[in-house]
């Protein structure tokens, strides 16, 4: 077995979180391995405290340009890898795996320039991303059902939410709904009027509403806090660190949420999720798992999907996939998972 181990996920946060079971899949069966994670800045917080991670290394692939790159690959070459893991696909990743001299390197067919990798996996459709991703550990031998990502929140950010809950007295066994509005791409995101007209169906819920969120999200937060009539409504968008923003998920009853990185934290902290669809669809493989969990997309247009990540406006001008979904009928799925 391979003792020294890198895994490179530069991507999204999302895909960081989908990314972990490779970590904990690995860390089991070989549990004297040494396993280190590559990811961007904006991600690595999510990794902090993980026990099955030796080093996370930071690659700011969005500002170092050429240099940087020429450096993270002179970092690689001297840890002297066994192992490289590319679940990320991008032509930036595969000439980091090419050039570091790793005695063996792993990713998918459908990779950019897959060809500089010595194993090629099959990037299987329709499944889960997890189990896409655990797919690359068949030539070792593991098994690719789902494994629930683990996330490790400290006593920092348990006692952030404690005093969170105490400034705002939130007793135990309060019900708690998170709200994350956010996306990285528009056409992922429910519009913001819907989210008001849910917050306001649900005020006699006597349940709190934590809207979250980074802080690209104030925007849409605030117009929600600011428009809904309800009065149980506490706004920490841009206020929490990602592993702070788990813990309050973790504490929450119910998590409502568009297909982005919250949905895979409420997924890996294992309470009820409510994933909103739009340009995307499940198919692709980053649908909730969750025994209790809900999706609420629209079916039958032609013109969905219109690409894999969404976009920053509808092509077609109609943005029908969002408009369509009744925030009526969500209030009501709300009203049913927390009776």
């Amino acid at each position: 077995m391979n003792e020294n181990i890198l895994i490179i996920q530069t991507a999204f946060l999302g895909d960081v979180i989908l990314s972990l079971p490779l970590v904990q899949a690995l860390k089991k069966k070989h549990p004297d391995s040494k396993i280190d994670f590559l990811c961007i800045p904006g991600t690595s917080g999510l990794l902090k405290n993980n026990p099955y991670i030796d080093e996370v290394i930071i690659y700011n692939k969005r500002n170092s340009g050429v240099p940087g790159l020429i450096d993270i690959i002179k970092k690689i070459r001297n840890k002297k890898y066994d192992l490289i893991i590319s679940p990320h696909r991008s032509a930036r990743t595969s000439m980091i795996s090419y050039f570091s001299s790793a005695k063996k390197t792993i990713t998918f067919d459908k990779s950019n320039l897959s060809f500089l990798y010595d194993v090629k996996i099959p990037y299987a459709e329709n499944i889960h991303e997890i189990r896409r991703n655990l797919s690359l550990l068949e030539p070792l031998g593991n098994e690719t059902e789902i494994i629930r990502p683990e996330l490790f929140t400290g006593e920092e950010e348990k006692n952030k939410i404690d005093k969170l809950f105490s400034d705002n007295n939130i007793p135990a066994g309060q019900k708690i709904i998170s709200i994350a509005p956010g996306s990285a791409w528009f056409t992922k995101k429910f519009p913001k009027e819907k989210f008001v007209r849910i917050c306001d169906l649900v005020q006699t819920m006597n349940a709190k509403i934590f809207l979250i969120g980074g802080k690209e999200d104030r925007q849409t937060s605030e117009y929600i806090e600011n428009n809904s009539a309800s009065e149980n409504i506490i706004n920490v968008t841009g206020q929490l660190s990602i592993l702070e923003s788990a813990e309050l998920i973790k504490r929450s009853s119910l998590l409502i949420t568009n297909d982005s990185a919250p949905l895979h934290i409420g997924n890996a902290e294992g309470i009820s999720v409510i994933a909103i669809f739009g340009a995307t669809i499940p198919a692709f493989g980053f649908y909730p798992y969750g025994k209790n969990d809900i999706i609420f997309e629209t079916n039958g247009l032609s013109c969905r999907p219109c690409s894999i990540h969404g976009g920053n406006k509808c092509p077609i001008g109609t943005f029908e996939c969002m408009l369509r979904i009744s925030e009526e009928n969500i209030a009501k799925e709300i009203k049913r998972m927390l009776s």
